[in-house]
């Protein structure tokens, strides 16, 4: 199993808004062969930033690869830059391979 995790630091007072974009999104993910679950997690927030990660499981690296390659990709993320005023910077992939 692969887990791909993006994180974004989102400017304080934006969080709800950032919510919104990812509860109106479409992920396109439904049928992408390999993708098993996906979770938008909240963490901790302070004067500068709200800290929110995707996670998303897969049944192989190579899977998840290949949907980043993908037109379903592609529609996933045609708007993703459209409310870059509310980030604190660009999202910062992390990519896990599951040993246990």
């Amino acid at each position: 199993m692969f887990i791909a995790m993006n994180r974004f630091r989102i400017k304080p007072g934006c969080e709800e808004e950032f919510l919104e974009i990812w509860r109106q999104r479409d992920t396109h993910l439904e049928g992408v062969p390999g993708f098993r679950r996906f979770n938008l997690l909240q963490g901790a927030s302070s004067e500068d930033q709200t800290l929110f990660a995707s996670h998303s499981e897969w049944d192989s690296r190579e899977a998840f690869e290949a949907w980043t390659r993908s037109e379903a990709f592609r529609k996933a993320h045609e708007n993703a830059g459209a409310r870059r005023d509310i980030y604190l910077g660009p999202a910062e992939f992390e990519g896990f391979d599951v040993k246990l």
